[in-house]
């Protein structure tokens, strides 16, 4: 019988949906299975759960508008007590992930960073042994002079290549940038991958989540398991 990923997905978003107490300011990330959250989230605010939100695309900010979740902003609230967002990867010895093939890496990372406790929702087929080589690595970069800095991410990268939109023209996020996306067969130091790209000039953000994850859910075919931080 195959597999239901969606359901999967549904299940992990669930299960942080369900760390939510009344009063949190609640980081809601983006993507397929964030999604999922929101419209989970959303059940229990008609429920009577009393929360604010800050929406990490406009995407999700327009998700959480036509379901009725009130949303607030970093000028009303500096800190996140719970985010909750999926990943592309996550390392299973560390919980570091790869995120931002949905676009949003930037302000995802803002949001994270600004969080007490990151709360992750994958199905089994994102956990990796080593990050790198599945999926790649996203870069977001000033679309100004994007390929001398595609150039000197090189040295990093075996190859990347500037993310297009179904018409062939460059993906624009929603903070005006371009992204890269970068091939890297195994990711063996993500720490310092994560430093020497960002000392690159016209480099804004990547994709690497570093000692951020407080807890992984994980939606797999035999039951949902939960990874927490060492």
């Amino acid at each position: 019988m195959a597999i239901d990923i969606e359901a999967l997905k549904k299940q992990a978003a669930k299960a942080a949906v369900d760390l939510i107490d009344n009063g949190m300011i609640v980081g809601l990330g983006s993507g397929s299975t964030a999604a999922y959250a929101v419209i989970s989230l959303a059940e229990r605010v008609k429920a009577g759960l009393k929360i604010k939100a800050i929406p990490t695309s406009e995407q999700t900010k327009l998700l959480a508008i036509r379901n009725s979740i009130e949303l607030t902003s970093f000028a009303q609230n500096s800190t996140i007590d719970i985010t909750i967002d999926g990943a592309d990867q996550v390392e299973l010895s560390s919980l570091n992930l790869i995120k931002g093939l949905g676009n949003a890496l930037l302000r995802e990372k803002i949001v994270a960073r600004a969080s007490k406790k990151l709360v992750i929702m994958v199905d089994e087929r994102k956990i990796v042994d080593r990050l790198g080589n599945k999926s790649p690595l996203p870069v977001e970069i000033i679309p100004f002079g994007w390929e001398v800095t595609q150039k000197a991410i090189e040295k990093f990268c075996p190859s990347s290549k500037l993310r297009l939109d179904k018409r062939g023209k460059p993906v624009i996020t929603d903070s005006d940038h371009y992204v890269l996306d970068c091939l890297i067969p195994q990711i063996n130091n993500a720490e310092k991958l994560d430093q020497d790209l960002k000392l690159i000039t016209g480099v804004v953000e990547t994709g690497l989540f570093i000692k951020m994850t407080n807890i992984v859910f994980v939606a797999t075919e035999s039951g949902l398991e939960q990874l927490q931080s060492k």
